[in-house]
């Protein structure tokens, strides 16, 4: 039995994909020169005033609502006073007492099977700061100020979760529901999907929290489960020592596989919060609260049941196409070409998930139109291509598209089903073949496969290969 238990909260911070940053109409592209996506607002020229972005206050209101949150009619934006170089006003603004969302929930899958409700204690908005760059070779310091006023939110948890597993379990969960609204892309590698980890441990059934560590720098979901699972097992080591748990700031080094302190962390810090004079409340109204509402896309926790109720998927199938929204709607307009839930989705999670890994991309950059793609699985199920020939035809129209019938008819690719036709090679291979044909005879069945793939190479791949073995059978034997 376990000698302590680890309590565990996250703080993700979601770049929204507006086109312009919170404050200002700069672009928010990423990639582009540094310092060309700046002016004087989200530079903190000294009397350049901040206009709020409607459209991130949109998105906010839309993640919100899909995590249960109550939204707050009434929000408040806040200065969070701290100096660092790539923060060109002295602070940024966000929101403290009164942010836009509160009291809301996740529910994730543990790792025993069983569903647990994850707290969301707080959806915040605030401006991101820019970015420090450290160069080595000229032995100085440089600051890009293009992400500076780019529009985050930030989704706090209760500390509710007790192992690595649940955290990523939660952080893929968030994950999902942020690309299914479609209000940030979740690149973890360029920083639009980043999260903090707040960790502790304490003896099992205690009620009073333990000294917690702040986790950063973990750009992927495994780096945030591995990150953790080192931190609890440091943690407790310490505590195993006799040594105490310091409470810092440590930074997590994926090569290494190990955290180390970046700074200490005092019980509070004194970011001096107060309201922004320069910007009045925001007030929402609750009409334009429910049409975002009533707009919401289906969410995967609902896809996910509704794939296994609706087409008789298993929940393995249904999760891993409902993982991703827009290839959960490619997996839906593929049965209207095949109606046969099943087989599609087989052929979405193999040859499918195969392609799109090999060529690095989305569901969106398949050339295949979906029920092309359905065309094609039914035309193998039917025996008009074999299975061999049809993944050859998917990987030839994964990007150029186009009827999977007319292509495997114009190459010659149809399967030969006839029995007349199929008979003349089955007889031809056995000739050529007497040895193996007697040995075959004497008991060696395991030829059957060299004598299949004889007639496959004579027929170039064209043979029925269930036909195929019932006439060798009935010749051979």
């Amino acid at each position: 039995m376990p000698q302590y238990e680890a309590v565990i909260g996250l703080e993700v911070h979601a770049q929204l994909k507006t086109k312009s940053k919170l404050f200002c109409s700069c672009s928010t592209e990423f990639g582009k020169e540094p310092n060309s996506n700046v002016c004087p607002v989200c530079s903190g020229m000294p009397g350049a005033l901040p206009v709020i972005n409607e459209r991130a206050v949109e998105y906010a209101t839309r993640m919100a609502l899909a995590t249960g949150c109550s939204v707050n009619l009434k929000n408040v934006f806040a200065r969070k006073n701290y100096f660092y170089p790539d923060l060109p006003m002295g602070y940024q603004i966000s929101q403290f007492e009164l942010p836009i969302a509160e009291h809301g929930k996740i529910d994730i899958e543990t790792e025993k099977g069983g569903k647990k409700t994850v707290g969301v204690t707080r959806i915040h908005m605030e401006a991101d700061a820019g970015k420090s760059i450290h160069s080595q070779a000229e032995n100085a310091s440089f600051v890009d100020l293009n992400r500076a006023s780019t529009p985050l939110i930030e989704i706090v948890s209760e500390p509710d979760m007790s192992s690595p597993e649940e955290a990523e379990a939660y952080l893929r969960k968030l994950h999902a529901i942020l690309l299914y609204l479609g209000i940030c892309d979740g690149n973890m590698d360029e920083g639009s999907f980043r999260c903090d980890a707040n960790i502790s441990i304490r003896p099992v059934g205690q009620k009073e929290l333990g000294t917690r560590t702040e986790l950063k720098n973990m750009n992927s979901f495994r780096n945030v489960r591995r990150a953790i699972a080192y931190e609890i097992e440091r943690q407790e080591d310490l505590v195993d020592d006799g040594e105490a748990v310091v409470q810092q700031t440590r930074l997590y080094d994926a090569d290494a596989g190990t955290t180390h302190a970046m700074r200490g962390k005092e019980e509070a810090h004194d970011y001096r919060y107060f309201p922004d004079p320069d910007l009045v409340p925001l007030v929402l109204e609750q009409t334009w609260v429910d049409e975002i509402g009533a707009s919401l896309p289906e969410l995967p926790e609902a896809k996910f049941a509704r794939f296994m109720e609706q087409y008789g998927l298993p929940a393995s199938d249904a999760e891993v196409l409902t993982a991703d929204r827009a290839l959960a709607e490619y997996y839906e307009a593929a049965i209207e070409g095949f109606d046969n839930p099943k087989k599609v989705a087989n052929w979405m999670m193999s040859d499918m998930r195969r392609m799109l890994n090999d060529n690095v991309c989305s569901v969106a950059d398949c050339g295949l139109a979906p029920k092309d793609f359905g065309t094609l699985v039914r035309i193998v199920d039917e025996g008009s291509i074999n299975q061999k020939v049809g993944q050859k035809v998917f990987k030839e129209l994964f990007e150029q598209g186009g009827d999977p019938e007319a292509y495997v008819k114009d190459k010659g690719l149809v399967q030969i089903s006839d029995t007349g036709a199929l008979e003349i090679a089955v007889d031809e291979v056995i000739a050529e073949n007497p040895s193996e044909a007697e040995a075959f005879r004497g008991g060696k069945k395991k030829l059957m496969g060299f004598f299949v793939g004889q007639i496959m190479r004579k027929t170039k791949g064209q043979a029925n290969p269930k036909l195929a073995n019932q006439l060798l059978n009935e010749k051979l034997n």
